[in-house]
């Protein structure tokens, strides 16, 4: 079996080994080494990529993928290596650091968690932006700003070693460690000393200071418990450094100083409200007019500038009451179209809507009586539109 160099040294970078076996796939060239730092997907944490370099110089081979098959460590290339060709395996050092640095903190926030409150972890998932962990019970809001806090003082206080140790059977029975089920044969245990003791194959950092920064981003129900969000090291500056940028222009739009602009958005909002409010008084009186312009008028087509779908339906309703026949609502431009909004009271426009779709490029539904929608359109084709309709009558 591929001797597992990531479980020795995961700070190792570069390694010689010899292809032992390499086989077409269905993503590429199948791979076996009889040596690895490549650690394959597993246990939560995505597999390391990189590439092998031959001893002699020839076309260097990336590692795509990295995963275990029948107890074989299979690793995934873009092409081909001959059976026992020399190689220099290298690792993408970004890639895995950033692991080790996730793994690390998901390990010391369960940890944590199982020690406060009892937690046991139920689920861990390592994306491309975000770890989450799911816990077998709730939490308050307060428990969450708690375990971010309890777990960034133990990256920065304690500066013991991670303790990686593979104990017998007897030694196994007398460590409280967690584990999500019975385990057989050698077991690997990961110590986090005053955070977190865990049965993991995985790789992880030598001192809790090398993950620098655990941030909890979010929680939600999950089951009978809480699923959370968070990021780790790299991710979290990278994170940190997003929200702080975005808060800085909100800043400069708002006027407003960089740990002020949560008032400044709130006053914002209270402006916007009072004046949507009074835009809407404006319109009821502008389509109460326009109700009393066409009362009796029979079937209306309407043209009028600036409305929203809702206020688009409020102007047909109000007219389609006093009108006595249908109404025709549209308001947009002739360069990206109309939206409309056709009414009749008691009436039945499932199939002239149908054929004002189809003529002017149309979707839209409701109910038999009352119809939204959009056309791709300018006035002229939809006056056009309805002048038929009168002259077919």
């Amino acid at each position: 079996m591929t001797e597992k160099l990531y479980e020795q040294d995961p700070f190792l970078v570069k390694f010689e080994t010899s292809v032992v076996s390499c086989v077409k796939g269905k993503k590429g060239f199948d791979i076996i080494l009889d040596r690895t730092a490549f650690y394959p997907e597993g246990g939560g944490q995505p597999y390391d990529t990189g590439r092998l370099e031959p001893a002699g110089g020839e076309r260097k081979v990336k590692v795509l993928e990295v995963h275990s098959r029948d107890g074989e460590i299979v690793h995934t290339c873009n092409h081909p290596l001959e059976l026992g060709t020399e190689v220099t395996g290298v690792i993408d050092w970004d890639r895995r650091f950033d692991l080790m640095q996730q793994h690390s903190g998901e390990h010391i926030v369960s940890g944590l968690a199982h020690y406060l409150w009892g937690c046991e972890n139920v689920g861990f998932h390592m994306g491309a932006e975000v770890i989450t962990i799911d816990f077998d019970r709730p939490l308050t809001e307060q428990q969450l700003a708690t375990l971010e806090k309890t777990a960034n003082w133990h990256l920065w206080q304690i500066n013991e070693p991670v303790k990686i140790t593979y104990p017998s059977p007897e030694e196994l029975e007398q460590i409280h460690y967690r584990s999500k089920k019975a385990l057989t044969g050698q077991v690997r245990i990961v110590e986090f000393p005053g955070a977190d003791c865990c049965a993991c194959c995985g790789t992880h950092v030598r001192y809790p200071a090398q993950v620098g920064l655990v941030k909890l981003l979010s929680m939600q129900k999950f089951r009978d418990g809480v699923r959370i969000e968070l990021v780790c090291g790299g991710r979290a500056l990278r994170y940190l450094n997003r929200t702080w940028d975005q808060n800085v222009q909100v800043s400069r739009f708002l006027s407003a100083k960089p740990f002020e602009t949560a008032g400044a958005v709130e006053r914002l909002l209270e402006e916007n409200a009072a004046l949507k409010s009074r835009l809407m008084a404006l319109e009821e009186s502008r389509f109460a007019a326009l109700a009393g312009q066409y009362a009796g008028a029979g079937d209306v087509v309407l043209f009028e500038d600036g409305l929203s779908p809702d206020a688009l339906r409020r102007l047909c309703d109000a007219v389609l009451h006093t009108c006595g026949g249908r109404c025709a609502c549209f308001s947009g431009e002739d360069v990206s179209g109309y939206k409309y909004a056709v009414g009749q009271a008691g009436g039945d426009l499932r199939d002239f809507v149908r054929e004002l779709n189809q003529a002017l490029s149309g979707r839209g539904g409701g109910k038999p009586d009352f119809v939204q929608g959009s056309v791709q359109a300018g006035r002229r084709e939809i006056e056009a539109f309805f002048q038929r309709e009168v002259e077919a009558l």
